[in-house]
């Protein structure tokens, strides 16, 4: 049975649960603790004979044998039990819950996943399926699931530009569901698997990714499909933190960091007010090592990423339009990132590629640097991906060879040999250089920089798609209305 088939042989199940209450999320969850329990229970058995860490009467034969009322009150057991373990297996199992609620039901579930061997898949199959399930709990707009998934065309694109190498360190401090540590994997294996030494090769299984994700049921998901992909195993310490990564002593260093940061503008606490009731509050994050303090979540990823970058370290992040333009704190971590980084790369992305509406995204490109007087940037390259662009989810969703041209222009591991595709000649050129100088002059350093003209409503005998028109207009006004947020926030806090 291929990927494809076994997939939709475990998510079409979801449509019977469907009628019980149950989401594509919920069967996704319960999905994880059982294939996870039913490999780990394969590892135990002939030839791996491997120490799994299960304590004995709550591995798998333990469900298979039962059924009724035995077996739900076993799995909840289970579930309690497994979740108070060590590594990575009471990390899958932390506050598990059964949403399955009707026992025939479970018992059909883990017959489905029973009648495989888990084990003896390859890593891309198994890898391959829950990728599949991810990405169908991620179109489910209900859930929300989708702002945990960033379009996989554009991870594969930026982990192209920057192309990381065997031996070293990657990093994603708001991990999600782990595309971009999977992504990585791929590359390095296909470009220097067939050179990697031993050495090497347990180093990116072991010791290559580590990020944070505080979100409980996502990193669940996160840590399986990392295990499915062939990085961790069972009995490993979890390489994905629970932690707020913008909390804590000054974070590791690692050489890459590939980033799609939460969009959401401020970070908020709970606290109880003088008459015991409770309401949340903006949350500053106060660090030493931030060139600004503001409640703005994304200007902070940005200052912590460039924290978390060993000397000479690359990262491409991913940032809402706002980041690019905002005045205050946001001049400040601009200036800073022009002075005491490299920020060589803005690719400038279309709306409709991401599940949540109103988005509006760029990706940034810098290298870390040491200190010194003179600012690193000398020049910034911005190519304009989003002008006369556009893209839906379902009817013409981001493809790799959508962003080829992109990764052409960016020219990866030989950025010197660069050349614009704009001109005055060429207007419609999407590949455009400016110099630091031209930078600094513009009103609060914005690298909200277009040149190309929207004619996309000025043929009338070339309009998009209904469809199409509705989304964007839909998208413009919720960016608005984001944007109106912004500059009344920044009153606010002037004041």
């Amino acid at each position: 049975m291929n990927a494809q088939t076994l997939a939709n042989k475990v998510w079409n199940f979801c449509h019977t649960l469907r009628d019980d209450g149950v989401g594509y999320g919920d069967y996704l969850e319960q999905l994880t603790y059982l294939i996870f329990l039913k490999m780990a229970h394969e590892y135990s058995q002939p030839p791996y004979r491997r120490d799994t860490g299960i304590p004995a009467g709550y591995g798998w034969p333990s469900l298979v044998r039962r059924t009724g009322a035995e077996l739900e009150a076993h799995y909840l057991d289970l579930l309690r039990t497994l979740g108070q373990q060590s590594g990575t297996l009471g990390q899958i199992f932390t506050k598990a819950q059964n949403k399955i609620q009707d026992p025939a039901k479970l018992a059909r579930v883990i017959h489905m996943i029973d009648a495989e061997k888990w084990a003896m898949l390859d890593a891309d199959v198994k890898g391959d399926i829950y990728e599949s399930l991810l990405e169908k709990n991620a179109e489910d707009t209900k859930s929300g699931a989708g702002q945990y998934f960033t379009p996989r065309a554009l991870i594969q694109a930026m982990v192209a530009c920057v192309q990381p190498q065997p031996g070293k360190t990657i990093a994603d401090p708001s991990a999600g569901t782990g595309g971009f540590f999977l992504a990585a994997y791929d590359w390095i294996t296909e470009h220097h698997g067939a050179r990697m030494d031993r050495e090497q090769k347990q180093f990116l299984k072991h010791h290559a990714f580590h990020g944070n994700e505080i979100v409980a049921n996502t990193r669940r998901l996160c840590l399986m499909n990392l295990f499915l992909h062939n990085i961790g195993e069972i009995d490993d310490q979890p390489n994905i933190a629970p932690t707020d990564a913008l909390i804590g002593p000054a974070p590791a260093r690692y050489d890459y960091v590939l980033a799609n940061p939460p969009f959401g503008r401020k970070s908020s606490m709970t606290v109880t007010n003088e008459e015991g009731e409770q309401e949340k509050e903006d949350f500053v994050y106060n660090r030493q090592d931030f060139w600004a303090t503001t409640s703005n979540k994304q200007l902070n990823f940005v200052q912590h990423i460039r924290t978390m970058l060993k000397e000479n370290g690359q990262a491409a992040v991913v940032v809402p339009d706002n980041v690019l333009f905002e005045g205050g704190a946001g001049e400040t971590v601009r200036r800073k990132l022009l002075t005491t980084t490299e920020l060589h790369t803005i690719l400038r992305l279309p709306t409709g590629i991401f599940y949540a509406n109103g988005v509006k995204a760029n990706v940034l490109f810098f290298d870390n640097k040491p200190g010194r007087a003179e600012p690193w940037t000398k020049d910034i390259w911005i190519y304009d991906y989003r002008t006369n662009v556009h893209h839906t989810l379902k009817r013409k969703p981001l493809r790799l060879e959508h962003l080829q041209e992109f990764i052409d222009c960016y020219q990866p591991g030989q950025r010197d040999r660069r050349q614009e595709t704009w001109s005055e000649a060429t207007p419609d050129g999407r590949w455009r250089k400016y110099s630091l100088d031209e930078v600094l002059k513009r009103d609060k350093v914005s690298l909200d920089i277009f040149w190309l003209k929207d004619e996309s409503l000025g043929d009338m005998d070339n309009l998009p798609e209904p469809d199409v028109l509705i989304g964007d207009i839909i998208e413009n006004l919720e960016a608005g209305l984001e944007a109106f947020r912004n500059v009344a926030q920044g009153l606010e806090n002037s004041r």
